[in-house]
C-alpha cells in the first residue's frame, strides 16, 4: 500500500444510530491516520443486521485500499459481523481451542464465570490473521488480498484502541511511508477564525498549501500538511511565534496531559478547588498516566458552607462579594494550597446555568484563581452559556492557567484585584 490508498471505516452498532452511545471511532481514527498523513475518505455507520451489513460492506470493499470495520464481535445474538464477514469472503467458520483458552483465562482472572456463548468468539473464518484481544474477550481480525486489507476492531474503545496501536497501525506505518508530513498544533482560548487571519496568510506565502482548523469551545486545532519536511518545520515555528503561548500543545495531547507533564519534569505539586465545575479539573488531571505523583488533593467545595469550611473562604467575601467573585476565588486557590501543602492550586468558581444568573453576573460567568508561594492570580472569563460546555471550557481555562505557571515558573503576583 502506498500513500494516496483510500481508506473507509464502517462502524456497527443500533446503539450508535439511536444516539445511545457516542461512536468515538471516526474521530480516534482519522486522527491516527491523520498523524501518518493518511486520511479517512469515508465513515459509514450502519444498525446490527446481516443485510445492512452485507450490503455496505460490499459497496465500501469495492473501492477501498483499506477497510476498518467496528464492532459486532461479542457473543451475543446480534454481533454478527464475524458471520457476515466470513460469508462475505466465502470462508468458513473454524473454531480455534487457542482464542477460546485466551478467552476463558481472561474471565479467570476476573474471578468470573464465562458464560457458554463466548465460545462463538473463538470461530474465525479461514484464513483471516488474529489480532490478541489484551482488554476484553473478542479477538480482532485480518485479511489481506491483492494489496487490500480489511481490518475487523471489537467496538469497546479500550479494547479497540490498543488493538489497533499494537496490531494494525505498526503494518500502516511501514507500508505507507506518506511523503505527506503533518503537524497539528492545539491553541487555547481563540477561534479559528482569530487563528486564520493571524497566521494563513504569512503560512500560504511560505508555500505550505495544505491547511485546515478544527475547532471546540475555547480552542482550535491548526493543521499543516506538506510534502517538504523543512518547510513544515519553518510553519511550526513562525505560528509559535505568531500565537505565543496560545500554543499549548502538538499533535493529539491534551491539556491535563501537558500539565501533568510538566509538572511531573520539574517536580511541582498541585491542588484544585472547584464549585461550578464539579471536580472536573481534578477528574481530567486524574485521567493522566502518572497524574498521583503530581496532585496531592482536590475539594469540591459546592456550598458556601463548604468553602468557609474546607479552604478558609472568609464569611465576609462571600458576603461582601458573593460566591461568584475574584475574592472568593482567590480564597479558594489559597487555602487549596496551603491544605494540600501543593506548589501550585488552581480553583473554579461560577455560574454553570441554566438558572442562577442575575444583570451584574450572568450565567456563563467564571473566576479563575492559581495561587504560588508568591501570591494569588485571578481572571474573570464569561463563557457559553450551557452547562456542559460552560464546565468543559471553564475546566480547559483552569488547566491552562496551571500550565502558563508552571512553564513560567514562581514569580511575584501583583495583588488580587476584587
Amino acid at each position: 500500500m502506498l500513500h494516496g490508498m483510500r481508506i473507509e471505516l464502517i462502524t456497527t452498532g443500533t446503539e450508535l444510530l439511536l444516539g445511545q452511545v457516542m461512536n468515538s471511532h471516526p474521530g480516534y481514527l482519522s486522527g491516527r491516520l491523520e498523524a501518518m498523513g493518511l486520511s479517512l475518505a469515508r465513515q459509514t455507520s450502519v444498525p446490527d443486521g446481516r443485510e445492512a451489513i452485507r450490503e455496505v460492506l460490499r459497496e465500501s470493499w469495492g473501492r477501498s485500499d483499506l477497510l476498518l470495520v467496528t464492532g459486532g464481535l461479542g457473543p451475543t445474538s446480534d454481533d454478527v459481523t464475524r458471520e457476515v464477514v466470513a460469508e462475505f469472503l466465502g470462508k468458513p467458520l473454524e473454531y480455534q481451542a487457542e482464542i477460546h483458552e485466551r478467552i476463558l483465562a481472561y474471565f479467570q482472572r476476573r474471578n468470573l464465570t464465562p458464560p457458554e456463548m463466548v465460545k462463538v468468539q473463538a470461530m474465525v473464518p479461514r484464513g483471516m490473521e488474529v489480532l490478541p484481544n489484551d482488554h476484553g474477550t473478542a479477538p480482532g481480525l485480518l485479511w489481506e488480498e491483492k494489496g487490500k486489507m480489511l481490518v475487523l476492531l471489537p467496538g469497546p474503545p479500550r479494547e479497540l484502541a490498543p488493538m489497533y496501536e499494537s496490531s494494525v497501525e505498526p503494518r500502516l506505518r511501514a507500508t505507507a511511508r506518506s511523503a505527506v508530513g503533518t503537524r497539528i498544533l492545539r491553541v487555547h482560548g481563540q477561534g479559528e477564525s482569530f487563528v486564520q487571519e493571524r497566521c494563513e496568510e504569512e503560512l500560504r506565502a511560505m508555500g505550505v498549501t495544505q491547511i485546515g482548523y478544527c475547532a471546540r469551545p475555547g480552542e482550535v486545532d491548526l493543521r499543516l500538511k506538506s510534502g517538504d519536511g523543512v518547510l513544515l518545520e519553518r510553519a511550526v515555528t513562525r505560528v509559535r511565534e505568531i500565537l505565543g503561548e496560545a500554543v499549548y500543545a502538538e499533535g493529539g495531547e491534551t491539556m491535563e496531559e501537558v500539565v501533568v507533564g510538566l509538572a511531573r519534569a520539574r517536580g511541582i505539586k498541585l491542588a484544585t478547588a472547584e464549585s461550578c465545575t464539579g471536580g472536573l479539573v481534578a477528574s481530567r488531571l486524574t485521567d493522566v498516566p502518572g497524574a498521583s505523583e503530581v496532585l496531592l488533593g482536590g475539594w469540591v467545595t459546592y456550598s458556601n458552607e463548604a468553602k468557609v469550611r474546607e479552604l478558609g473562604v472568609k464569611e465576609e467575601s462571600l458576603r461582601k462579594y458573593g460566591a461568584v467573585s475574584a475574592a472568593v476565588a482567590a480564597e479558594m486557590a489559597e487555602g487549596a494550597r496551603k491544605k494540600a501543602g501543593a506548589d501550585w492550586a488552581v480553583s473554579v468558581t461560577g455560574i454553570a446555568g441554566p438558572g442562577g444568573g442575575t444583570p451584574g453576573k450572568p450565567v456563563g460567568l467564571v473566576y479563575l484563581g492559581v495561587a504560588g508561594s508568591e501570591g494569588v492570580e485571578t481572571i474573570e472569563k464569561k463563557l457559553v452559556p450551557e452547562r456542559k460546555t460552560f464546565k468543559a471550557m471553564a475546566s480547559q481555562s483552569a488547566l491552562d492557567l496551571l500550565r502558563k505557571k508552571i512553564q513560567k515558573g514562581a514569580h511575584p503576583f501583583s495583588k488580587t484585584e476584587v
